[in-house]
């Protein structure tokens, strides 16, 4: 659960001349459990293996987050090949094909998979699906990560992906098909509802999963901008670009009729940005730290005295356990 915040929060020596600045901040925001997770997962490896530890691909989409595994001796790569024989390796939180932990048996490696369980938990209905003999509708963007890891659990020909309700009118099956879909876990809630809907209705007999795959932390976060953004006259996301729940939020908060802006760092705020601006909303993706949100009150304090306002919506209380083999 995030820290609450004082009601009114004013910086010394702000500019006298400047009004104030009220900034609702989003609750719940930043790390999830799977992030939280995976991070440990990394730094218990360098402490049980010692550096360097190797991850395939970013083990969260979060620049300040990976800089700072690398800098206790985390070594990021893309592909397996890149690992020496003898060395560990962590796959990343949003998952991987079913090739990769082969190939990294194949070479007896030591790896450790830090993919995030809500993911895992799609992987394991795509292959009850399989079982059963239904191709999967998966709903996802393609070549992110999680999409192009889920896609890989099953054969190539068992799965179709669609992004949009006009790409489910372009899909060729027959109405007595044995169809299913599942969804990727870091989707905007809105859109995906309006895929199932047209998927629904042009297949009828197609079957979903009894819980939906957007996670919880994505659903919330969004719920808290939707609930913050009418108010607000500007809403800062913080989060990468390469984030899919992090450019949700912005999407989620421009849909709002609010205008958004993605920002990794403090740094990036422009001050011509607050002109005519009364109240911001700020929001973290699943992947930023807290840091990086209390960095960006005290960007916004060197401007103009503050007053900040948590947006509570819900509190999470999700943890994972982790891995066997890190856990004495």
């Amino acid at each position: 659960m995030n820290a609450a915040f004082p009601a009114e929060h004013v910086k010394p020596g702000s500019k006298s001349d400047q009004p104030a600045l009220t900034i609702l901040i989003a609750a719940p925001r930043g790390f999830c459990a799977g992030v939280d997770r995976a991070i440990e997962i990394v730094e218990r490896a360098l402490e049980r293996y010692g550096a360097p530890v190797y991850v395939r691909h970013e083990i969260v989409h979060n620049r300040y987050v990976v800089d700072g595994l690398r800098a206790k001796g985390a070594i990021f790569i893309e592909e397996l090949d890149e690992v020496p024989d003898d060395a560990p390796v962590v796959f990343s939180a949003h998952g991987v094909p079913k090739s990769v932990p082969a190939e990294a048996e194949r070479r007896k490696l030591l790896y450790v998979d830090a993919t995030c369980p809500l993911v895992s938990k799609v992987h394991r209905q795509a292959e009850r699906q399989l079982e059963k003999d239904r191709h999967i509708i998966f709903i996802g963007h393609a070549g992110h990560p999680e999409v192009i890891g889920t896609m890989g659990q099953v054969p190539e020909d068992r799965m179709t992906l669609v992004e949009t309700v006009d790409d489910v009118a372009t899909l060729d099956f027959a109405e007595d098909d044995e169809l299913s879909f599942l969804t990727q876990t870091t989707l905007s809630v809105d859109d995906t509802h309006d895929v199932i809907a047209a998927l629904q209705a042009r297949f009828p007999q197609i079957v979903g999963p009894k819980a939906e795959d957007i996670c919880y932390a994505t659903s919330n976060r969004q719920a808290a901008v939707k609930e913050l953004a009418p108010d607000s006259d500007l809403v800062l996301v913080i989060g990468a670009p390469n984030s899919s729940n992090s450019l949700r939020l912005v999407e989620v908060a421009e849909r709002c009729g609010t205008p958004a802006r993605l920002i990794q760092r403090a740094d990036e705020i422009q001050p011509e940005w607050l002109e005519g601006i009364e109240t911001v909303g700020l929001t973290a993706g699943a992947s930023a730290p807290e840091t990086l949100v209390r960095e960006v009150v005290d960007k916004l304090a060197e401007w103009r005295n503050v007053e900040e306002r948590p947006v509570l919506v819900t509190e999470e209380k999700m943890t994972f356990k982790l891995p066997r083999q890190l856990v004495d």
